[in-house]
């Protein structure tokens, strides 16, 4: 099986998919489906995460990628992997409106037209996923006031930045699709990822010298 992470390895199926080629889509979106699964996973709502299944969502995704198939299009340099990864990031924001439109919105968790994820909603992600683990009773009040410390610490880096990292550090994203799904430069997306990550050791060096000082 083509390595996923291979730029190269969509070019084939990308020729079959301009032409209608259902299967052909099928097998990218195999090929990807674990790179699709951890972005659902880790851009999911928490509080979603107990009742509704990512395999779910991507089964839906797919079933919408099928319907825009006739939309696809490709040129030299592109990845089809991003248009896939749009099309779920799409199904996945109709979810979270599905759930929570309704409902009284949390502002943090407002979604981006343009962009897909605001920087808040990429914060939350980013602090759900690092305090994962923090899961019992006994932890709730710590987990509470290390999120409001985290997300404060994560608003002080630019939206790009904050969503370079998510992509690169959390979504697993090449700098190169990375770079093509912010529209950035390589180089500028790699300068980024490297600035990101800089700002978030220091983030937890600041939150493990506070936790030491009680």
């Amino acid at each position: 099986m083509p390595d996923p992470s291979d730029e190269t390895a969509d070019a084939p199926l990308a020729e079959r998919m301009l032409q209608g080629d259902t299967e052909a889509l099928g097998e990218l979106f195999s090929m990807h489906r674990h790179r699709l699964w951890r972005m659902v996973n880790f851009r999911l709502d928490r509080r979603l995460q107990g009742r509704l299944d990512a395999d779910d969502i991507l089964q839906e995704a797919y079933l919408s990628a099928c319907q825009r198939l006739e939309h696809f299009t490709y040129e030299s340099g592109r990845m089809p992997f991003i248009w896939l990864r749009l099309i779920v990031s799409q199904t996945l924001i109709d979810v979270h409106r599905r759930h929570f439109g309704t409902q009284k919105r949390d502002p943090r968790r407002e979604l981006s037209i343009s962009s897909g994820w605001s920087s808040e909603s990429t914060s939350l992600s980013i602090t759900g996923f690092l305090l994962g683990h923090l899961t019992s009773p006994s932890q709730a009040a710590l987990k509470a006031e290390l999120s409001q410390q985290l997300e404060a610490a994560l608003s002080t880096m630019s939206n790009i930045d904050r969503e370079v990292l998510a992509l690169r550090h959390f979504e697993e994203l090449t700098n190169s699709e990375t770079a093509q799904v912010l529209n950035l430069t390589e180089q500028a997306a790699s300068v980024r990822y490297m600035r990101a990550l800089t700002r978030l050791r220091t983030i937890f060096e600041a939150l493990d010298s506070d936790a030491n000082k009680r």
